[in-house]
C-alpha cells in the first residue's frame, strides 16, 4: 500500500515515460510543430480533463480544500479486498485445515507472477520442484509446526538447486539466486500464516488478529498519505512515500492490535500495542522491499490477479513480511 498520493509523476515514472521533449534549440535544423490553435487546445485540455474526471469515481480533499488523486479505482480496490477477505474468512470457520489450500493457491499464482517477473533479467525458476516443495511446505507447516516447515523448507532447497545442475553452468549462480530468492520469499514466509492458525485452541482467531492489525496499517498509511503527506520517507526506493502516512500506519496499526488482543484473544492490551508496533515496522519493510524489486525489474505492478490491485504480490508485500513477525510476538506473549 502507499503512504502517499500516487501523483502522475509516479506513474510516469513507474512506466518508464520520458518527459515530453521542448521545443527545438535554435540553429538545430529541426522544424517545430505547428501549435493548434487557442480554441482548438483548451478544447482538447478540456476533454482530457472531463475524462479524467469521469474516471475518478469520487474525490477525496486535503485539509486545504485540493482534491486528491488516489491513482486507481479505489471502490473497485475496496470490493476486491473484501471479495478476497470473505473468501479467506469461510475458509477459516468451520474447518481451520481449508486454509492449507488457500495459501497453495496463492504459493501457485505468486510462483507464476515471480516467474514472469525474474525473466525479465533472464533468470529461469526451476518450477516442478519449486512449486511441488512449496505445496509441501503449506500443509507440513499446518499439521506438522515449525520443524516440518523447515525440513520441508530444506529438502525444497536442495531438490531445486539439483534440479538446475542438468542446465550447465552458465548463469547457474544467478538462477540459484532466483529461485532460493522465491522459494523464502513465497512459500516459506506464507507457511508462517499457518503456525499461527495451528495455534491450538485460538489459532484462527491469531490468523485473523494478524491480517487485521496488518490492514490497519495499510489503510492508515495510505490515507494519511494522500491527505497530509508532506515529507518524503524513502525517495530513493518510494518517492512517494511519507512518514505522515508512517505516522497513520503507526496509530492504525497499534489501536487495531489492542483491540484485536483484547477482545478477540483475551489478552493484555501492552501486548496488542506490541503487536502494533512490530506488525506496522515489518510491513512498511515488506511494502519498500516489494516496491525495490519491482523497480530493480523495471515493472509497474507483478500482475493483474486483482482488479484495482494488481497483481497477488502486490497485495500480499507486507503481509508476507508481517507473518513471521506476528507469529513471533504472538507465541512468546500470548498463552494458548
Amino acid at each position: 500500500m502507499s503512504f502517499s498520493e500516487p501523483g502522475p509523476e509516479q506513474r510516469d515514472g513507474d512506466r518508464g515515460q520520458a518527459a515530453h521533449p521542448g521545443p527545438p534549440a535554435a540553429g538545430s535544423g529541426e522544424t517545430p510543430p505547428a501549435s493548434a490553435p487557442n480554441g482548438s487546445a483548451h478544447a482538447s485540455e478540456a476533454a482530457r480533463n472531463g475524462a479524467d474526471n469521469g474516471k475518478q469515481r469520487f474525490t477525496l480533499h486535503k485539509p486545504g480544500g485540493e482534491p486528491v488523486r488516489t491513482g486507481r479505482n479505489l471502490p473497485l480496490a475496496i470490493a476486491s479486498g473484501l471479495v478476497l477477505g470473505a473468501i479467506v474468512f469461510f475458509s477459516i470457520y468451520p474447518l481451520p485445515a481449508l486454509f492449507v489450500a488457500i495459501t497453495s493457491a496463492a504459493v501457485l499464482l505468486g510462483i507464476r507472477e515471480l516467474n514472469r517477473a525474474v525473466a525479465v533479467r533472464g533468470s529461469r525458476l526451476a518450477l516442478p520442484p519449486l512449486i511441488a516443495g512449496g505445496l509441501a511446505m503449506q500443509a507440513c507447516a499446518y499439521f506438522g509446526g515449525p520443524a516440518w516447515l523447515i525440513g520441508a523448507t530444506a529438502l525444497t532447497t536442495i531438490t531445486t538447486l539439483s534440479w538446475r545442475l542438468r542446465d550447465g553452468a552458465e548463469g547457474y549462480v544467478r538462477d540459484a539466486t532466483a529461485n532460493l530468492f522465491t522459494l523464502l520469499y513465497l512459500p516459506f514466509l506464507l507457511g508462517t500464516w499457518q503456525l499461527l492458525i495451528a495455534t491450538p485452541d485460538d489459532g484462527p482467531k491469531r490468523l485473523i488478529a494478524f491480517i487485521v492489525v496488518t490492514i490497519s496499517s495499510d489503510i492508515g498509511g495510505y490515507f494519511a498519505g494522500i491527505t497530509t503527506g508532506r515529507h518524503k520517507m524513502a525517495p530513493v526506493i518510494s518517492p512517494n512515500k511519507t512518514w505522515e502516512g508512517f505516522t497513520g500506519s503507526v496509530l492504525a496499526c497499534m489501536l487495531a492490535g489492542a483491540l484485536t488482543v483484547r477482545l478477540m484473544l483475551d489478552g493484555p492490551v501492552w501486548v496488542g500495542l506490541v503487536l502494533g508496533a512490530a506488525v506496522v515496522l515489518a510491513a512498511t519493510v515488506g511494502d519498500l522491499i516489494e516496491s525495490l524489486i519491482k523497480r530493480d525489474l523495471g515493472i509497474k505492478d507483478m500482475g493483474r490477479f486483482m482488479p484495482g490491485h494488481g497483481g497477488l504480490m502486490d497485495r500480499v508485500d507486507s503481509l508476507l513480511i508481517a507473518g513471521p513477525v506476528a507469529w513471533v510476538v504472538m507465541t512468546l506473549l500470548l498463552t494458548p
